[in-house]
Parts: structure tokens; C-alpha cells; sequence
């Protein structure tokens, strides 16, 4: 009988049911969702049983200890990879395979572990020991200036009056319009898109006496940064996001279908989500939503500004291609942490704990941002100046007066409202039972007092 199979996707604990009405329908379901899918452990096992071999018996070890450290830490972590890969968890995404992504979760534990291992090290030593990773690094460079003269039109310069504008487009500019696309996909909520950007500018107004690259033209902020950049990169993004929820996700095996046209189209879906869910936050609803959207907000701005300040502690300049891998690391873990959180914080009695990714991530910006607080206590010691210091105050104290009002206050209020005005209705309607029963009760005394008036007489 075809008439219905449960199948678990994706590492999800709940089960699908699909209808299959035929042995094709069936056969079709089985090629596309146990083959293809499948993690494949004997094969990988045995081609990382051959490398070893032959690593082993017929290549010859080189007499350099430095070269043999690295290739041994390289290999270690490629072993760890391989089982990763084959044996982890499934998450919640399974396009454009589950092994892409339990690959990711791999290399959040492999980059975890390396953060721990700087952590514990000197100042000097850890700065000394990106050099293993690049010669070039463990320099001091010097930080770029985004400030000083702040004229959109220059006429000083005869030359070229608008070369301030001309110097701010570099690489960065597209860098941040793709940056924030990519994040409006992983968030899916327009508000909070913007809020975030918005607020990370303050932070780069308030901390601009730490960084030097945090010191930028006013119409740099609000112009070129959260107009420009972020603006058209969030717009994108949600109508990305539209053209995804409106999409039909009816899904068919490849040798299923008949036209090579459609063979490569299923192809170049298959890097489309299997599914659509819709973030709904609501941050308002109550307290628990609340304090959950205050949290990724927070974290998504400690992570923002840890690229900044990790590269200042290491000795990194922007361009090197270890803080583009940070940044592509980023983008692959963080649409699965998000979903996991989301999961978490709309479902809690099915998700009863926070998912792997999620906790990676989390794990990951702390470690990072106590790194920071440990190369260079010096400059995050640098005091704020005072007005920025009272803006901060005051926005953290209207955060506070909305949350006691909202979650507390509010229904304090709303629950005695709710009982004066029952309180008022169960008057009005016992005020006739009273009368009646107050003339009731007069009547009878009157008259037992006449009639034992009447009978002494």
C-alpha cells in the first residue's frame, strides 16, 4: 500500500508524512532522499583509510619539524572533518546537502578550539603565533583614517572637488551592500535589519576614540552606510525573502524529469531551501520574545564589532584572507544558528534545548570578544566621553521603563482594571435582587408587626 510514508528530514525530531499514490511516486522518493542524501560513511572511511596508508607506507617524511607540526595539525583537522561530516548531527537546512552543513558546524568546533588555544596564550606569543598561519602577520600596522576633512564638495581642490567621495569607494562598499543582503536573508525581519544597522553605527560614533577607522564622515554614517550600502543591501534582501515565501517548493527527482532544460533548472534549485518558514519575531508578545530579540541583537553587534577589533589586536589588515574566512565562516553558520534560535524561541516545548549551531555561535563571539578584552585591555579601558556615556544611559533606561511597563506594569494594571469593572457589573446586576429583596423583608416585618399589634389589642 502507497498510500503514505513518514519520513524524518533534516534532523528534524518530526516526522513528514508525504503522500506516495504509486510504486514510482515511491521508487522516485527513495532515489532522491536515501542516496542522495546519504552520508556515505564506508566510502569516506575508506578513502581516508587509503590516504593514511599511503601517507604512511609510501611517502617519505620530511626531516623539518615545523613543516611536519603544521602538516600534522592540517591532517588532524581533516580527520576530524571526515567524521564530522559523516557522523554529525543533522541540522535544520539540508540544501545543497546535509554534509555541506554538518561540514560548517565541523569547522565552528575546529575555529572554537583555535580561539581557545589564543586565548591561553601572551599577548606576544599569540600575536608571534599567527605567523605559523602567514609570515606576513604578527606586524603592528597602522590603522586608516576614515575622518579629518568631512567636505562632500572640496572646492580647495581644484583637481577633483569630489575626491572625498571617490576615496570612501573601495572595496568595502560592496562588501557591505552584499554583507547586509546576506544577513537580511539570515534574520528575515526588516525591523530588525534595521536596527541593527542603525545601532551599529552609534556604537561606531561612541567607540571612535578606540578604533581609529571607527572616526567617519557624518554623511559616511548615515549616507553612504545605513542609505546606501545597507539600505539597498536590506531591500534586496527582503525581496529575496518575498520571492522565497512565494515560491511553490514541489519538488521532483532528477531522472524523473524528461527535458534537459528541466534536468539542469532542478539542478540550480537545489540550492533553494527544501522548505519556506517565515519569521514572525514578535518581540512584543511577551516577555520571554522580548528578552530573546534583545540577546541576537546584542550578539549580532558584539560579532560586528569583534571584526574589527580582532583584526586591531592581531595585527591583521583588513584585506588579509583570514578575515575574509571570517567573514565567509559567518555567513554559512549564522542562517543555520538563526533558524535554530528561532526554532528554540517560538516551539519551546518541542525544542527543549538550544540548537548545536546556535550554541557554536554564541560560544564563538564570546571567546572572541574575551580575546580582545585580553590583548588589549588598554584601549577597551579608554573611557567614553561623557555625553556619549549619557546617551547610552539614557537609551538603556527607556529600554528598561518599556519593559516594566509593557510586561509588568501594563498588566498589573490591565488585571485590576479587569476586576473593578467585573466587580462593577456583579453590582449592577445583584442591585435588583437587593431592592426586591429589601421590600420583601420590610413587607414581612410590617406586617408581623400589625398582626401582633392587632392581636394584643
Amino acid at each position: 500500500m502507497y498510500g503514505g510514508m513518514v519520513y524524518q528530514h533534516g534532523g528534524d525530531e518530526r516526522s513528514v508524512v508525504i503522500e506516495l499514490n504509486s510504486p514510482k511516486k515511491l521508487n522516485s522518493f527513495l532515489h532522491t532522499h536515501t542516496h542522495t542524501l546519504r552520508a556515505h560513511t564506508v566510502t569516506v572511511l575508506f578513502i581516508l583509510t587509503c590516504v593514511l596508508v599511503y601517507v604512511t607506507l609510501l611517502e617519505e617524511t620530511p626531516q623539518d619539524t615545523t613543516y611536519n607540526t603544521k602538516r600534522g595539525i592540517v591532517a588532524s583537522i581533516l580527520v576530524f572533518l571526515c567524521f564530522g561530516v559523516t557522523q554529525a548531527k543533522d541540522g535544520p537546512f539540508t540544501r545543497p546537502h546535509p554534509a555541506y552543513w554538518r561540514f560548517w558546524l565541523c569547522v565552528s568546533v575546529v575555529y572554537e578550539l583555535f580561539l581557545i588555544f589564543v586565548l591561553f596564550q601572551t599577548v606576544r606569543d599569540g600575536r608571534q603565533f599567527m605567523k605559523y598561519i602567514d609570515p606576513k602577520l604578527g606586524v603592528a600596522l597602522p590603522e586608516r583614517d576614515y575622518g579629518g576633512n568631512c567636505l562632500i564638495y572640496d572646492p580647495g581642490n581644484t583637481t577633483d572637488p569630489w575626491h572625498n567621495i571617490w576615496d570612501k569607494m573601495d572595496g568595502f562598499v560592496p562588501a557591505h551592500f552584499l554583507g547586509w543582503y546576506i544577513k537580511t536573508l539570515v534574520i528575515r525581519d526588516w525591523w530588525m535589519c534595521m536596527i541593527i544597522s542603525v545601532m551599529f553605527e552609534f556604537l561606531e560614533y561612541s567607540l571612535e576614540h578606540q578604533l581609529p577607522n571607527f572616526s567617519e564622515c557624518w554623511w559616511d554614517h548615515w549616507i553612504m552606510d545605513v542609505l546606501v550600502c545597507n539600505g539597498l543591501g536590506i531591500y534586496a534582501g527582503m525581496k529575496t525573502l518575498g520571492w522565497l515565501s512565494m515560491k511553490p517548493y514541489q519538488w521532483q527527482g532528477l531522472w524523473n524529469i524528461p527535458t534537459y532544460k528541466g534536468k539542469i533548472k532542478r539542478m540550480a534549485f537545489q540550492f533553494t531551501p527544501y522548505s519556506w518558514v517565515k519569521f514572525e519575531w514578535k518581540p512584543a508578545s511577551n516577555l520571554r520574545r522580548w528578552l530573546a530579540v534583545l540577546g541576537i541583537i546584542f550578539m549580532f553587534l558584539l560579532a560586528e564589532l569583534n571584526t574589527f577589533y580582532l583584526k586591531f589586536v592581531l595585527w591583521m589588515p583588513p584585506e588579509h584572507y583570514l578575515v575574509l574566512l571570517r567573514l565567509v565562516f559567518f555567513v554559512n553558520v549564522g542562517g543555520v544558528a538563526m533558524r535554530e534560535i528561532y526554532d528554540f524561541m517560538d516551539d519551546p516545548k518541542f525544542y527543549r534545548k538550544l540548537g548545536q549551531q546556535a550554541w557554536l555561535v554564541a560560544a564563538i563571539t564570546v571567546t572572541e570578544f574575551l580575546i580582545v578584552v585580553k590583548y588589549d585591555p588598554r584601549t577597551i579601558m579608554l573611557p567614553i566621553p561623557f555625553f556619549v556615556t549619557q546617551c547610552w544611559f539614557l537609551g538603556i533606561v527607556l529600554i528598561l521603563s518599556w519593559t516594566l511597563w509593557r510586561f509588568f506594569i501594563r498588566n498589573a494594571l490591565h488585571e485590576i482594571h479587569v476586576y473593578v469593572d467585573s466587580s462593577w457589573k456583579l453590582m449592577f446586576i445583584s442591585c435588583p435582587f437587593y431592592y426586591f429583596s429589601n421590600v420583601i423583608c420590610y413587607h414581612f416585618f410590617f406586617f408581623f408587626f400589625f398582626s401582633c399589634s392587632w392581636y394584643m389589642v
